[in-house]
């Protein structure tokens, strides 16, 4: 694919985003985290070219791999996967932008301890299990305000802004949809939350109807 060719792929997609988001509101406005997990560094500097700074990995090693060989670049970094508490020094030499999947109060409290050791701070979303689904991480959504209370109060150096989750893993639409519903109800109840992340690939257009405002995008930026 030609970088012309490649510029109105892109541009197609970011005409979906944009079909989804006025479904919603003129004012509505969504911002794609592009997940390069499966991609190279050549491969997010073409996206780069067209415009996109924001890009998502799920493996530490991987995004401090990319940032490195792609430093001279303005671009935006977001840790998107499971964080074991073993690589939290690892992420936190990074400094992401934002920490997609703080899944649990007990992370919550290492990564605390961490970066107060470390007199840092880290923008980060909670991450819901809206769809109970076991294969899935994520605080459960009856206890979902209560931990992001908790987290507010005993952890002042992570900066909560808001909530992640991932679509149920179902062919239903009208299951994904009540996941994603379930997330975005929780979202508008709590305090200062500014980024409701929803919607990757195949589901996004979905997901932006029902409220998301960020969506993490991957192989539909990234064709093979």
């Amino acid at each position: 694919m030609t970088q012309t060719e490649y510029k109105i792929y892109i541009d197609d997609i970011i005409r979906r985003v944009e079909f989804a988001r006025v479904r919603v509101s003129e004012y509505h406005i969504v911002k794609i985290v592009a997940i390069s997990k499966y991609s190279t560094s050549e491969e997010i500097e073409k996206l780069y070219n067209i415009g996109q700074r924001a890009f998502g990995e799920n493996k530490v090693q991987d995004l401090k791999a990319k940032s490195a060989e792609l430093e001279e670049l303005p671009l935006e970094w977001h840790f998107v996967g499971n964080l074991q508490k073993n690589k939290i020094n690892n992420l936190l030499d990074i400094n992401p932008t934002l920490f997609h999947a703080l899944d649990s109060i007990d992370l919550a409290h290492e990564l605390q301890k961490k970066l107060e050791a470390k007199n840092m701070t880290l923008d980060a979303l909670l991450q819901i299990n809206s769809a109970k689904e076991e294969s899935k991480h994520g605080v459960m959504p009856e206890v979902a305000s209560e931990t992001y209370e908790q987290i507010q109060k005993e952890c002042p150096n992570i900066h909560l802004r808001g909530v992640m989750s991932i679509g149920a893993h179902s062919d239903d639409r009208a299951v994904i949809k009540k996941s994603f519903e379930t997330t975005y109800d929780i979202y508008k109840e709590l305090e200062g939350a500014t980024i409701c992340s929803m919607g990757m690939s195949g589901d996004f257009e979905l997901a932006i109807e029902c409220g998301s405002n960020m969506v993490r995008l991957g192989s539909v930026l990234f064709p093979k």
